[in-house]
């Protein structure tokens, strides 16, 4: 192992190399080292011409993460799990300047676990149905990606989709804490573990080389066995973090005492927020929980206040939430900072995790809805030019025990006003949410229907179910004209159930709700 500084990674990268690269939105990015990569890239033109294979989406939107790399030249393919945090990657794709997948990001992490056995590929029911079935995309984000790398199969007389692996990893970049003089890394600040090791392993196996952005050096054997994520017997290059900016614990914060400890004190106060169309959806979505439901899991946006709603009412510990990345129990955290959770009660790497999702580990789970059709089907990957990818969204609703869909009604300058336990439109929404057919199917209909799960819709006004008959409008929110505010507000009209009821009148209201299970 070798201790270097990360202006000399870019000469250690060939042009057209194969890179595996770890993060979570700002968790575990390697960001010094991608900053060296971009100004080498601009100063010097090399390295150049770079395939990438990361499983989840790191970035901030703007400059840091993925967006360091997201530069014509710089790019030939990516294998993705979400896109969305680096936009350019993206636009890059859709002007074809560069080849690209967008996979599910439980079978991305699952791979590099695969790859590090010498298994051809990864085989998995996630995706069927989907975009990322080969019967409509195959995961291919765009014309110039002509390589097939999934396929259906019959196995067991059950459909399955099998997912070639790339032939081998060149190098590695991961982020961790510390490192021992030897190459053992620990990840003691981290706030995942995300699947560095199997990454590691991975390229090691295939003959490349693994290199670690960490904090400090510490003597050889003073990180204890059970501490050491990532063995030296891995590790070829370690970089000493310069710059604590490009080494923050989330994109969001430098460091959070609470993200891996389970015993910070939070005040309830500080998760209190205002009755908007927000707390509305989260409310509903909270009464849907079934009190056996005990694993639960938040998506990002709209459903992370679902977490806030319960620790209001001061049910929150009659639950655990899960955060796909690896965190189980206490408070998920958005924003920037999503994917860390506050005091969580465990942290397991990123492939168990979706081992645990894909079995169907998951009682309850809570997505955002930014597309719906008349089939009940969901897009929240791609929308026009702008590609956000799936993430974890395919593993999680194909598989939790109970999916709910909550978002606004309609997007663009929406405002409401709650009044006596009713709800009133103040402005609406520009954008409907409700068409025919969504742009991209990222959830199925009419699998979850052949699987026979139970799927609902929340919004603000509305709740819908998705039944073998198609989709029902089954609530509205009292003050709200089903003609007016709702189907003059869809491309398609819904089912209505014989037995329509008004939304509980207590989501309405500023008093607690005095929620109980």
């Amino acid at each position: 192992m070798d201790i270097i500084r990360a202006t000399e990674v870019p000469n250690i990268i060939k042009n057209g190399s194969f890179i595996a690269i770890d993060g979570f939105v700002g968790v575990g990015v390697p960001e010094e080292i991608l900053v060296n990569i971009e100004k080498s890239f601009f100063e010097n033109g090399s390295p150049n011409s770079l395939n990438l294979m990361f499983a989840a989406g790191f970035g901030d939107g703007k400059s840091r993460g993925l967006c360091r790399l997201a530069h014509e030249g710089l790019i030939n393919k990516v294998i993705g799990g979400h896109w969305g945090l680096g936009p350019n990657l993206g636009k890059l794709a859709n002007e074809n300047k560069i080849q690209g997948y967008n996979l599910p990001q439980g079978v991305i992490a699952q791979m590099f676990r695969d790859m590090a056995a010498k298994k051809p590929g990864t085989i998995s029911k996630v995706g069927l149905d989907t975009f990322v079935d080969p019967s409509l995309q195959g995961g291919k984000v765009n014309s110039s990606t002509r390589e097939d790398i999934v396929s259906k199969l019959c196995i067991n007389e059950e459909e399955i989709l099998f997912f070639k692996a790339p032939n081998k990893i060149d190098v590695a970049l991961l982020r961790a804490s510390s490192a021992d003089e030897e190459g053992n890394i620990s990840y003691e600040n981290e706030a995942l573990f995300l699947e560095g090791f199997h990454i590691a392993a991975a390229t090691k196996n295939s003959g490349g080389k693994v290199i670690v952005q960490v904090e400090k050096i510490l003597k050889a054997g003073s990180i204890q066995p059970k501490d050491v994520k990532i063995p030296g017997i891995l590790v070829d290059y370690v970089v000493v973090t310069e710059d604590s900016k490009n080494h923050m614990q989330t994109f969001a914060e430098q460091f959070n005492y609470g993200y891996v400890n389970n015993n910070l004190s939070v005040k309830t106060s500080e998760l209190n927020f205002p009755l908007d169309e927000r707390k509305i959806i989260s409310r509903r979505c909270s009464l849907s929980i079934k009190k056996e439901a005990k694993v639960l899991n938040y998506g990002i946006g709209m459903p992370e206040s679902i977490a806030l709603v319960l620790k209001e009412e001061k049910q929150d510990e009659n639950f655990v939430p899960t955060v796909e990345p690896g965190a189980i129990g206490g408070v998920p955290m958005g924003g920037m900072s999503f994917g860390a959770s506050l005091n969580p009660i465990c942290i397991v790497e990123q492939p168990t995790q979706f081992d645990f999702y894909d079995g169907g580990g998951l009682d309850m789970a809570f997505l955002g809805l930014a597309q719906c059709d008349q089939y009940g089907n969901i897009n929240v990957s791609k929308f026009g030019p702008k590609l956000a990818g799936c993430g974890g969204f395919i593993n999680i609703t194909q598989n939790a025990k109970e999916v709910i869909f909550c978002g606004t009604f309609t997007a663009g300058g929406l405002k409401v006003a709650c009044e006596n336990g009713k709800l009133k439109i103040i402005t609406e929404g520009k954008i409907k949410k409700f068409i025919k057919n969504v742009e991209q199917i990222t959830f199925s209909g009419n699998f979850a229907i052949k699987n026979k799960k139970k799927i609902l819709y929340i919004t603000e006004r509305a709740v819908f179910e998705l039944r073998k008959e198609g989709l029902t409008l089954i609530e509205i929110a009292e003050g709200i004209d089903i003609e007016k505010d709702i189907f003059a507000n869809m491309e398609f009209r819904p089912l209505l159930a014989s037995d329509i009821k008004y939304m509980d009148s207590r989501i309405f209201q500023e008093n607690l709700m005095n929620l109980k299970f």
